[in-house]
């Protein structure tokens, strides 16, 4: 677990880390652009995104940053669990309260 961006990108390099469960508020203002920096320095990185935000622009900005999966922080109870299982599967992920469930590409 990391309290900011720096620390996030600077620990999932070091450590070469296969899942990495970032919530957007990480930052403020740019969660997205953080997911971007991560994807850029880790791509090889399952990534999940959690938010409070369930704007579907949010969603998306998300998954074109470079997230597999997005989750609402409202619905980690019931869907953490089936995200990390498709991310890590391969399958890009969206939570069932976010409104997609599994996504094809």
């Amino acid at each position: 677990m990391v309290a900011d961006e720096v620390s996030l990108i600077e620990s999932a390099t070091r450590l070469n880390v296969a899942l990495a469960i970032v919530d957007l508020s990480l930052t403020r203002g740019g969660g997205v652009a953080m997911v971007r920096r991560l994807r850029a320095r880790c791509p090889t990185v399952k990534l999940i995104v959690v938010s409070d935000l369930g704007e579907p622009s949010v969603r998306r900005s998300a998954l074109e940053a470079g997230a597999e999966g997005f989750v609402l922080k409202r619905a980690i109870a019931t869907d953490m669990l089936a995200t990390v299982d498709a991310v890590l599967a391969g399958r890009p992920y969206v939570s069932t309260e976010a409104g997609k469930g599994q996504l094809t590409r």
